[in-house]
């Protein structure tokens, strides 16, 4: 149970999703659209479609927003159909990443993708090519107050089924298999805590520290760059990023 230092990445993801605020609206409402296209429009039987939902709301969109995006997901309401993409690569000096994407348009995607990781020092790969490095795991992540007893959050996590529970300097990692994620997540909410992260993601299982200011520098151009595309949802790498960044 003791930490490994993945919270620094954790705060910067965040940050960095702060930051992009003016294109979370957007991206939220087709990551809805696709789950509820592909489970159907009640998020009680749809996990993903739950899970869409409450990162949309967590984000401050409006219901309205979201009820238009589940009819589209559905067809109960016109729109554009889009299809999910994964694109896997490598970033500078061998960083692996996985770039996951909602499109209406795969020619367009990738080519904005390919044009990133060449643009700054990386390479397109196949399908295939780096998920090995990485795991499907949910994560919620909780930050340390004098109020939460972390031999109590242990145990209570574990007893509603996460796989282990990562104590940090300043919060507390917990991670789960992907079919057990909405059951520790409502239990735990049930019981009080909240979350500054709470998805399906992608872990790697080792990282890569950058030690040369010019391939941190372009791995942050890459980032930011394909983070600022709307086609683009999440992007995972083994990069053990610099607490500075």
């Amino acid at each position: 149970m003791s930490g490994h230092s993945k919270w620094n990445n954790i705060k910067n993801k965040k940050g960095k999703e702060d930051a992009r605020k003016g294109k979370v609206f957007t991206k939220l409402a087709r990551y809805i659209m696709v789950a509820a296209k592909e489970g159907g429009a009640d998020p009680d039987y749809n996990p993903s479609l739950k899970a869409a939902i409450e990162k949309a709301k967590a984000e401050n969109m409006p219901n309205d927003n979201i009820e238009r995006a589940i009819k589209k997901g559905t067809g109960e309401l016109g729109g554009q159909t889009f299809e999910e993409i994964m694109y896997e690569g490598y970033g500078p000096s061998g960083i692996a990443i996985m770039v996951n994407c909602l499109t209406d348009n795969r020619n367009r995607t990738a080519s904005d993708v390919r044009h990133a990781f060449d643009k700054f020092g990386g390479n397109l790969g196949q399908s295939g090519s780096v998920s090995f490095l990485f795991e499907k795991k949910g994560i919620l992540a909780i930050e340390k107050n004098d109020e939460i007893d972390e031999e109590e959050l242990t145990l209570l996590a574990i007893d509603l089924g996460a796989e282990d529970i990562y104590i940090e300097e300043d919060g507390y990692q917990i991670i789960t298999d992907p079919k057990d994620f909405s059951k520790v997540e409502d239990g735990l909410k049930e019981a009080g805590y909240n979350f500054i992260m709470a998805e399906i993601s992608y872990i790697p299982q080792t990282t890569v520290t950058l030690t040369d200011e010019k391939d941190i520098k372009n791995m942050n151009r890459l980032l930011e760059l394909l983070e600022d595309n709307d086609d683009v949802q999440e992007v995972y790498h083994n990069w053990e990023m610099p607490e500075e960044e």
